[in-house]
């Protein structure tokens, strides 16, 4: 449920296409809908403009199902998180066709409402090819919040001649995220060619003085460059909600 969706259901309440009882049973589920297991937040994208959004490590096929249908009945845009292969072809024959599994970013889109043309444009850059799996992540979150979304990918600090070439692109973003692992030196180095805001996502590649992430994500906390943001290891999904929120509000009449 958001506004245009309350909206529309209180003007054919109120041109008697729809009677109360109708209504209410559209309703009865606000602000949530409790299945033991879950509390699925439908009233969420109404109070915070995003929608529930299913974070899949450590929930059981079963679950997954259920939340998804639910979601489903309400007629929601749907994203799902952390879905491993083994665990999408579990789900795969339950999914309506219109699903989309992205197996790199492992995550699971199902669109319900009318596709709107992305807004603004947010650039998500990669270190390297092994970083690509949170940068997907982080697309594919952006994407289904209707941001529109552009990747570059393996232009880390080792080639500094490969983001050089991407630079004019580069600038064209409103938003930027900055995705690297090993010593993180990828989003203080881009943080000092641009004026976008960036969102530094440091991420768990990386031999072991690297502690899992630890060592990029103290680089880009005590990065030089300003106007830089970071969100936890290995956090995509974190990176494009707020770059998403940052990338619209040049548009605030559009919402």
């Amino acid at each position: 449920m958001n506004q245009n969706k309350l909206k529309k259901l209180l003007t054919d309440l109120y041109k008697k296409k729809l009677s109360p009882e109708d209504v209410l049973k559209q309703l009865q589920t606000l602000p949530y809908e409790n299945i033991d297991f879950a509390k699925i937040d439908h009233h969420r994208e109404l109070r915070s403009g995003m929608p529930e959004v299913i974070y899949g490590q450590g929930k059981s096929v079963a679950q997954l199902k259920e939340i998804i249908q639910r979601l489903q009945k309400a007629k929601s845009n749907i994203l799902a998180t952390r879905i491993s292969g083994d665990k999408y072809k579990k789900l795969k024959t339950s999914l309506p066709q219109k699903a989309i599994y992205n197996a790199q970013g492992e995550t699971l889109v199902i669109r319900n409402s009318k596709m709107t043309q992305g807004k603004g444009l947010i650039t998500i850059i990669t270190a390297g090819t092994s970083d690509i799996p949170v940068a997907e992540e982080a697309a594919s979150t952006a994407d289904i919040l209707g941001s529109r979304v552009e990747k570059i990918f393996d232009v880390g600090v080792a080639g500094l001649h490969r983001l050089l070439d991407n630079l004019e692109k580069i600038k064209k973003a409103r938003v930027l995220v900055v995705v690297a692992g090993m010593e993180g030196a990828l989003a203080s180095v881009v943080g000092g060619l641009v004026s976008q805001p960036i969102i530094a996502v440091p991420t768990s590649i990386g031999y072991g003085a690297s502690f899992g992430g630890v060592s990029a994500l103290l680089t880009m906390l005590n990065s030089c460059a300003t106007g830089i943001a970071v969100v936890n290891i290995d956090n995509g999904f974190g990176a494009g909600c707020m770059a998403h929120r940052i990338n619209i509000l040049k548009d605030p009449e559009s919402e």
